[in-house]
């Protein structure tokens, strides 16, 4: 079985929902576990009323020593000016150790995120997530564009080759499109796809090297 990964933090909802897309599409490749998780909330409970936060969210708090048990990872943060989450960057932070092992090396990484607006910073999240995910020597794996929803121009969507995206509106009330939920599900089938793909590869030249 190929183990992925889907690692995310969502304020609203929004990467939630994406999150729960992308597991769609992985599931749809058989030999495939997927297991959805989240990063600790930073924000003390009454700031998180207060913003709105949504604080029923079901999936399970990761631990940074998880990250070891999957062959692939993909990455769900909203964007903060540009960049990721605080608290995915927070969670990041602490992977030191993961990084002075090794642990990492080798397992496909890809990023998915949720801006405002249309221009609200969703490719330099997602290049500069990636940038993370390179220095602990994951194989970074985005969306070409066989996925043609990332082509679309009838109706204003999320979607870059970089990774999935959604747009909220400034106050947060759009929700993810049919166009956004179908490329974020061929995101994770193109995740889990390519991520077999290495493993059976690898344990090919594993055994053609012994």
């Amino acid at each position: 079985m190929c183990k992925i990964l889907i690692l995310y933090y969502s304020t609203h909802g929004h990467t939630e929902i994406l999150a729960n897309a992308i597991a769609d599409g992985g599931r749809s490749v058989i030999e495939v576990d997927i297991d959805i998780k989240r990063v600790p909330e930073l924000m003390p409970d009454d700031v998180a009323i207060s913003v709105g936060a949504k604080l029923d969210q079901v999936a399970p708090i990761a631990r940074v020593s998880d990250l070891a048990d999957y062959d692939a990872i993909i990455v769900g943060t909203p964007t903060r000016y540009g960049r990721m989450s605080s608290q995915m960057a927070n969670f990041f932070d602490q992977t030191a150790g993961l990084w002075a092992g090794d642990k990492l090396v080798g397992k496909v990484g890809s990023v998915f995120v949720s801006t405002a607006s249309q221009h609200g910073g969703q490719e330099t999240t997602i290049i500069s997530t990636m940038i993370s995910l390179m220095h602990l020597g994951m194989t970074i794996v985005g969306l070409p564009y066989a996925e043609k929803r990332l082509l679309q121009m009838d109706e204003i969507s999320g979607g870059t080759p970089y990774g999935a995206s959604t747009v909220t509106d400034g106050d947060g009330s759009r929700q993810p499109s049919e166009i956004e939920l179908g490329i974020a599900r061929s995101q994770g089938r193109h995740v889990a796809l390519t991520t077999l793909a290495l493993l059976r590869g690898r344990a090919g030249i594993a055994a053609t090297s012994t």
